[in-house]
């Protein structure tokens, strides 16, 4: 039977090694280039956000110059030579010209903004013990080496089905890779229905902890490819000889960043 007590600490001692990474390479990305365009249109609009949502707040009229602070997709924070800061939609920031005079050129989504990206949203299927399996999930990258996901997924087996729900916390040791390793810690529940009618069966609820290793393309525009590897404890009491579960999970999928 595998001792809950040690499973704790390697999983304490794990998220403290995730941690330390994480510190050791910076909390931060590093400032990006600032670059300062003049406006050509009779004028450009500054929103209050990144959106056709945010109201205008500032009109900036032909001739004066601003700086361009960061982009969010297709919307840049700019800021004015009056300090005043807002935001600009990429439509309009392309009739601005260069201090060379030159119309300003704006690349498209690349490599670049995978290697920058906040948020992932994404599906997969693949196999979990012996069921098939189809899993949603969606991630927030708290630094550059470190992320943390919420997930859930459907398993449908021969005998049984499940449903589960999960948490975790994923280690990118080189994220500046285009094809980019990573590591995975992680725990949630998970129900799981008999299909027998041979002998009466009752639904149960388990807790499960994970470990889990794989890797993430960055495919083309907004979109990634990923292919993941994990092993799975199961804290499974009520079934009949009172120990735990081991389930190993194969799966593949896509995901668009944000």
């Amino acid at each position: 039977m595998v001792e809950y007590g040690l499973i704790l600490r390697k999983m304490r001692i794990t998220v403290l090694l995730l941690i330390s990474q994480c510190l050791l390479s910076g909390l931060v990305y590093g400032a990006e280039q600032y670059r300062a365009v003049k406006v050509a249109d009779p004028f450009i609009e500054l929103r209050t956000g990144a959106g056709r949502g945010y109201p205008v707040f500032l009109v900036v009229a032909r001739g004066e110059t601003i700086t361009i602070l960061k982009r969010k997709t297709d919307w840049f924070k700019v800021r004015t030579k009056e300090n005043r800061e807002g935001w600009v939609d990429l439509k309009q920031l392309r009739q601005t010209l260069s201090p060379t005079g030159e119309k300003t050129q704006f690349a498209g989504i690349a490599l670049s903004d995978f290697l920058r990206y906040r948020w992932q949203i994404g599906v997969s299927g693949g196999d979990y013990g012996g069921a098939r399996e189809i899993n949603l999930y969606a991630g927030h990258r708290l630094a550059e080496h470190l992320s943390a996901e919420l997930g859930v997924s459907q398993a449908l087996g021969s005998y049984s089905s499940s449903v589960s729900a999960k948490a975790s916390l994923l280690a990118h040791p080189f994220s500046q890779w285009r094809f980019s390793p990573f590591f995975a810690i992680g725990t949630g529940v998970v129900r799981t229905n008999p299909r027998t009618t041979l002998v009466q069966t009752q639904d149960r609820t388990d807790q499960f902890a994970s470990v889990g290793i794989g890797a993430q393309a960055y495919v083309t525009r907004r979109f990634v490819f990923r292919l993941e590897y994990n092993d799975y404890i199961v804290f499974s009491a009520t079934n009949a000889h009172d120990t735990n579960e081991e389930i190993h999970e194969w799966k593949a999928g896509f995901a668009i960043f944000l």
